[in-house]
Protein backbone atom coordinates (compact mmCIF):
# COMPACT_ATOMS: atom_id res chain seq x y z
CA UNK A 1 0.00 0.00 0.00
CA UNK A 2 2.70 2.51 1.00
CA UNK A 3 4.69 1.76 -2.15
CA UNK A 4 1.58 2.20 -4.28
CA UNK A 5 0.81 5.57 -2.67
CA UNK A 6 4.40 6.68 -3.29
CA UNK A 7 4.26 5.68 -6.97
CA UNK A 8 0.87 7.29 -7.63
CA UNK A 9 1.57 10.48 -5.66
CA UNK A 10 4.95 10.91 -7.39
CA UNK A 11 3.27 10.60 -10.80
CA UNK A 12 0.68 13.24 -9.93
CA UNK A 13 3.34 15.58 -8.49
CA UNK A 14 5.38 15.30 -11.69
CA UNK A 15 2.30 16.00 -13.82
CA UNK A 16 1.48 18.98 -11.61
CA UNK A 17 4.93 20.45 -12.22
CA UNK A 18 4.65 20.18 -16.02
CA UNK A 19 3.92 23.94 -16.41
CA UNK A 20 7.46 24.62 -15.17
CA UNK A 21 8.82 22.41 -17.94
CA UNK A 22 6.70 23.75 -20.81
CA UNK A 23 7.17 27.38 -19.73
CA UNK A 24 10.91 26.83 -20.14
CA UNK A 25 10.23 25.93 -23.79
CA UNK A 26 8.10 29.01 -24.55
CA UNK A 27 10.31 29.96 -27.51
CA UNK A 28 9.27 26.79 -29.38
CA UNK A 29 5.77 26.40 -30.88
CA UNK A 30 3.34 23.96 -29.20
CA UNK A 31 3.08 21.80 -32.34
CA UNK A 32 6.85 21.43 -32.55
CA UNK A 33 7.07 20.62 -28.83
CA UNK A 34 4.38 17.99 -29.34
CA UNK A 35 6.25 16.46 -32.28
CA UNK A 36 9.51 16.29 -30.33
CA UNK A 37 7.65 14.84 -27.35
CA UNK A 38 6.41 11.98 -29.54
CA UNK A 39 9.84 11.32 -31.09
CA UNK A 40 11.81 11.29 -27.85
CA UNK A 41 9.11 9.32 -26.06
CA UNK A 42 9.45 6.65 -28.75
CA UNK A 43 13.21 6.56 -28.27
CA UNK A 44 12.85 6.17 -24.51
CA UNK A 45 10.09 3.54 -24.78
CA UNK A 46 12.08 1.55 -27.35
CA UNK A 47 15.00 1.43 -24.89
CA UNK A 48 12.70 0.28 -22.06
CA UNK A 49 11.01 -2.38 -24.22
CA UNK A 50 14.38 -3.66 -25.45
CA UNK A 51 15.80 -3.82 -21.93
CA UNK A 52 12.74 -5.79 -20.79
CA UNK A 53 12.64 -7.85 -24.01
CA UNK A 54 8.98 -6.97 -24.24
CA UNK A 55 8.17 -6.88 -27.96
CA UNK A 56 5.98 -9.99 -28.25
CA UNK A 57 2.78 -7.94 -28.03
CA UNK A 58 3.41 -6.56 -31.53
CA UNK A 59 2.48 -9.98 -32.94
CA UNK A 60 -0.92 -9.69 -31.24
CA UNK A 61 -1.43 -6.26 -32.79
CA UNK A 62 -0.62 -7.61 -36.25
CA UNK A 63 -3.13 -10.44 -35.84
CA UNK A 64 -5.88 -8.16 -34.52
CA UNK A 65 -6.19 -4.92 -36.55
CA UNK A 66 -9.01 -3.75 -34.29
CA UNK A 67 -6.47 -3.26 -31.50
CA UNK A 68 -4.44 -0.98 -33.76
CA UNK A 69 -7.57 0.95 -34.75
CA UNK A 70 -8.52 1.46 -31.10
CA UNK A 71 -5.08 2.72 -30.17
CA UNK A 72 -4.96 4.96 -33.23
CA UNK A 73 -8.10 6.65 -31.89
CA UNK A 74 -6.66 6.96 -28.38
CA UNK A 75 -3.40 8.32 -29.83
CA UNK A 76 -5.37 10.99 -31.69
CA UNK A 77 -7.17 12.04 -28.49
CA UNK A 78 -3.93 12.03 -26.51
CA UNK A 79 -2.21 14.25 -29.08
CA UNK A 80 -5.13 16.72 -28.96
CA UNK A 81 -4.94 16.79 -25.16
CA UNK A 82 -1.18 17.32 -25.17
CA UNK A 83 -1.33 20.08 -27.78
CA UNK A 84 -4.09 22.01 -25.98
CA UNK A 85 -2.25 21.66 -22.67
CA UNK A 86 1.09 22.86 -24.06
CA UNK A 87 -0.60 25.80 -25.80
CA UNK A 88 -2.52 26.79 -22.68
CA UNK A 89 0.58 26.73 -20.47
CA UNK A 90 2.66 28.77 -22.91
CA UNK A 91 -0.15 31.30 -23.43
CA UNK A 92 -0.74 32.03 -19.73
CA UNK A 93 -3.74 29.78 -19.18
CA UNK A 94 -2.30 27.48 -16.50
CA UNK A 95 -5.33 28.02 -14.25
CA UNK A 96 -7.70 27.13 -17.09
CA UNK A 97 -5.70 23.95 -17.70
CA UNK A 98 -5.89 23.04 -14.01
CA UNK A 99 -9.67 23.45 -14.13
CA UNK A 100 -9.82 20.87 -16.91
CA UNK A 101 -8.21 18.24 -14.73
CA UNK A 102 -10.40 19.13 -11.76
CA UNK A 103 -13.48 18.58 -13.94
CA UNK A 104 -12.13 15.42 -15.60
CA UNK A 105 -13.24 12.90 -12.91
CA UNK A 106 -16.84 14.08 -13.21
CA UNK A 107 -16.64 13.95 -17.01
CA UNK A 108 -15.51 10.32 -16.65
CA UNK A 109 -18.58 9.56 -14.53
CA UNK A 110 -20.88 11.22 -17.07
CA UNK A 111 -19.30 9.35 -19.99
CA UNK A 112 -19.77 6.10 -18.11
CA UNK A 113 -23.46 6.89 -17.79
CA UNK A 114 -23.94 8.00 -21.40
CA UNK A 115 -21.79 5.44 -23.22
CA UNK A 116 -21.31 2.48 -20.89
CA UNK A 117 -24.84 2.57 -19.44
CA UNK A 118 -23.46 2.74 -15.91
CA UNK A 119 -26.03 3.71 -13.28
CA UNK A 120 -25.35 6.87 -11.33
CA UNK A 121 -26.25 7.15 -7.69
CA UNK A 122 -28.08 10.20 -6.35
CA UNK A 123 -24.93 11.64 -4.80
CA UNK A 124 -23.10 11.39 -8.13
CA UNK A 125 -25.90 13.28 -9.87
CA UNK A 126 -25.72 16.00 -7.21
CA UNK A 127 -21.93 16.28 -7.75
CA UNK A 128 -22.32 16.56 -11.53
CA UNK A 129 -25.07 19.17 -11.13
CA UNK A 130 -22.93 21.21 -8.73
CA UNK A 131 -20.00 21.14 -11.16
CA UNK A 132 -22.32 22.16 -14.00
CA UNK A 133 -23.39 25.20 -11.97
CA UNK A 134 -19.73 26.12 -11.54
CA UNK A 135 -19.07 25.83 -15.28
CA UNK A 136 -22.24 27.86 -16.01
CA UNK A 137 -21.07 30.58 -13.62
CA UNK A 138 -17.61 30.75 -15.26
CA UNK A 139 -19.29 30.88 -18.69
CA UNK A 140 -21.54 33.75 -17.63
CA UNK A 141 -18.68 35.72 -16.07
CA UNK A 142 -16.32 35.28 -19.04
CA UNK A 143 -18.98 35.58 -21.75
CA UNK A 144 -18.00 32.21 -23.20
CA UNK A 145 -17.58 28.64 -21.94
CA UNK A 146 -14.20 27.68 -20.42
CA UNK A 147 -13.13 26.03 -23.68
CA UNK A 148 -9.61 25.13 -22.60
CA UNK A 149 -10.78 23.34 -19.46
CA UNK A 150 -13.66 21.58 -21.21
CA UNK A 151 -11.48 20.53 -24.16
CA UNK A 152 -8.86 19.04 -21.83
CA UNK A 153 -11.45 17.29 -19.66
CA UNK A 154 -13.45 15.85 -22.57
CA UNK A 155 -10.45 14.74 -24.67
CA UNK A 156 -8.83 13.04 -21.67
CA UNK A 157 -12.18 11.58 -20.64
CA UNK A 158 -12.67 9.90 -24.01
CA UNK A 159 -9.02 8.83 -23.97
CA UNK A 160 -9.53 7.15 -20.60
CA UNK A 161 -12.68 5.50 -21.91
CA UNK A 162 -10.76 3.93 -24.81
CA UNK A 163 -7.91 2.83 -22.55
CA UNK A 164 -10.41 1.34 -20.09
CA UNK A 165 -11.39 -1.25 -22.72
CA UNK A 166 -7.91 -1.66 -24.25
CA UNK A 167 -6.29 -5.09 -24.48
CA UNK A 168 -2.72 -3.94 -23.91
CA UNK A 169 -0.96 -2.97 -20.70
CA UNK A 170 0.18 0.58 -19.88
CA UNK A 171 3.71 0.27 -21.32
CA UNK A 172 2.63 -1.56 -24.46
CA UNK A 173 -0.37 0.73 -24.97
CA UNK A 174 1.66 3.92 -24.65
CA UNK A 175 4.29 2.46 -26.99
CA UNK A 176 1.68 1.62 -29.64
CA UNK A 177 0.10 5.07 -29.38
CA UNK A 178 3.54 6.64 -29.80
CA UNK A 179 4.29 4.42 -32.81
CA UNK A 180 1.05 5.56 -34.43
CA UNK A 181 1.94 9.23 -33.91
CA UNK A 182 5.62 8.88 -34.84
CA UNK A 183 5.29 9.20 -38.67
CA UNK A 184 3.14 12.33 -38.29
CA UNK A 185 5.59 13.81 -35.78
CA UNK A 186 8.58 13.18 -38.06
CA UNK A 187 6.71 14.64 -41.04
CA UNK A 188 5.83 17.74 -39.02
CA UNK A 189 9.45 18.24 -37.93
CA UNK A 190 10.57 17.86 -41.55
CA UNK A 191 8.12 20.59 -42.60
CA UNK A 192 9.39 22.92 -39.88
CA UNK A 193 12.99 22.27 -40.93
CA UNK A 194 12.21 22.63 -44.65
CA UNK A 195 10.53 25.99 -44.09
CA UNK A 196 13.34 27.17 -41.78
CA UNK A 197 10.83 27.55 -38.94
CA UNK A 198 12.35 25.05 -36.53
CA UNK A 199 12.34 26.56 -33.07
CA UNK A 200 14.44 23.63 -31.86
CA UNK A 201 17.29 24.48 -34.26
CA UNK A 202 17.38 28.08 -33.07
CA UNK A 203 16.78 27.29 -29.39
CA UNK A 204 19.34 27.62 -26.63
CA UNK A 205 21.36 24.63 -25.47
CA UNK A 206 19.25 24.47 -22.31
CA UNK A 207 16.02 24.28 -24.33
CA UNK A 208 17.48 21.56 -26.55
CA UNK A 209 18.47 19.48 -23.53
CA UNK A 210 15.02 19.97 -22.02
CA UNK A 211 13.43 18.88 -25.29
CA UNK A 212 15.51 15.69 -25.32
CA UNK A 213 14.18 14.98 -21.83
CA UNK A 214 10.61 14.93 -23.15
CA UNK A 215 10.76 11.15 -23.61
CA UNK A 216 11.39 10.11 -20.01
CA UNK A 217 9.30 13.00 -18.66
CA UNK A 218 6.36 11.68 -20.66
CA UNK A 219 6.76 7.98 -20.00
CA UNK A 220 8.01 7.79 -16.41
CA UNK A 221 4.93 9.40 -14.73
CA UNK A 222 2.63 7.17 -16.79
CA UNK A 223 4.53 4.05 -15.75
CA UNK A 224 4.62 5.16 -12.10
CA UNK A 225 0.88 5.83 -12.24
CA UNK A 226 0.25 2.34 -13.63
CA UNK A 227 2.43 0.77 -10.92
CA UNK A 228 0.60 2.71 -8.21
CA UNK A 229 -2.84 1.93 -9.60
CA UNK A 230 -2.17 -1.80 -9.27
CA UNK A 231 -1.28 -1.47 -5.57
CA UNK A 232 -3.89 0.85 -4.06
CA UNK A 233 -7.72 1.01 -4.03
CA UNK A 234 -9.40 2.97 -6.81
CA UNK A 235 -11.04 5.28 -4.26
CA UNK A 236 -7.62 6.32 -2.89
CA UNK A 237 -6.27 6.77 -6.41
CA UNK A 238 -9.22 9.06 -7.14
CA UNK A 239 -8.31 11.29 -4.20
CA UNK A 240 -4.62 11.40 -5.10
CA UNK A 241 -5.38 12.56 -8.66
CA UNK A 242 -6.32 16.02 -7.33
CA UNK A 243 -2.65 16.60 -6.45
CA UNK A 244 -1.82 17.43 -10.06
CA UNK A 245 -4.38 20.17 -10.82
CA UNK A 246 -3.88 21.64 -7.33
CA UNK A 247 -0.15 22.13 -8.01
CA UNK A 248 -0.95 23.60 -11.43
CA UNK A 249 -3.46 26.01 -9.89
CA UNK A 250 -0.97 27.15 -7.26
CA UNK A 251 1.69 27.68 -9.93
CA UNK A 252 -0.74 29.70 -12.04
CA UNK A 253 -1.75 31.94 -9.14
CA UNK A 254 1.45 32.38 -7.13
CA UNK A 255 4.25 31.92 -9.67
CA UNK A 256 2.74 33.14 -12.95
CA UNK A 257 0.32 35.66 -11.39
CA UNK A 258 -2.63 34.76 -13.61
CA UNK A 259 -5.89 36.53 -12.66
CA UNK A 260 -7.91 34.65 -10.08
CA UNK A 261 -10.40 37.15 -8.64
CA UNK A 262 -13.45 36.58 -6.48
CA UNK A 263 -15.93 35.90 -9.29
CA UNK A 264 -13.66 33.32 -10.89
CA UNK A 265 -12.86 31.79 -7.52
CA UNK A 266 -16.58 31.25 -6.92
CA UNK A 267 -16.80 29.03 -10.01
CA UNK A 268 -13.82 26.99 -8.84
CA UNK A 269 -15.34 26.67 -5.35
CA UNK A 270 -18.49 25.19 -6.90
CA UNK A 271 -16.41 22.62 -8.79
CA UNK A 272 -14.32 21.82 -5.70
CA UNK A 273 -17.55 21.30 -3.76
CA UNK A 274 -18.70 18.91 -6.48
CA UNK A 275 -15.45 16.95 -6.24
CA UNK A 276 -15.76 16.81 -2.43
CA UNK A 277 -19.33 15.49 -2.73
CA UNK A 278 -18.24 12.94 -5.31
CA UNK A 279 -15.27 11.75 -3.23
CA UNK A 280 -17.26 11.49 0.01
CA UNK A 281 -20.15 9.69 -1.71
CA UNK A 282 -17.78 7.24 -3.40
CA UNK A 283 -15.95 6.58 -0.14
CA UNK A 284 -19.18 5.95 1.77
CA UNK A 285 -20.47 3.67 -0.98
CA UNK A 286 -17.24 1.64 -0.99
CA UNK A 287 -17.23 1.42 2.82
CA UNK A 288 -20.86 0.29 2.80
CA UNK A 289 -20.17 -2.44 0.25
CA UNK A 290 -17.23 -3.74 2.30
CA UNK A 291 -19.30 -3.71 5.49
CA UNK A 292 -22.10 -5.72 3.85
CA UNK A 293 -19.66 -8.25 2.42
CA UNK A 294 -18.21 -9.15 5.84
Amino acid sequence: MNTGILYAASAFILWGCFPLYFKALHDISPMEILAHRVVWSMVFLAIVLSARRQWAWLATVRRQPRILAGFAASAFLLSINWCIYIWSVNNDHVIDASLGYFVNPLVNVLLGFLLLKERLRRGQWVAIGTAALGVAWLTWQAGHPPWIALSLAISFGFYGLLRKTAKLGPLEGLSLETMVLLPLALALLAVFAGQHQSGFAAASTTSKVLMLCAGPLTAIPLLMFAAGARRIPLSLLGLLQYISPTIQLLLGVWLYHEPFGGTRLLGFVSIWAALALYSIESGLHTWGNRARSR
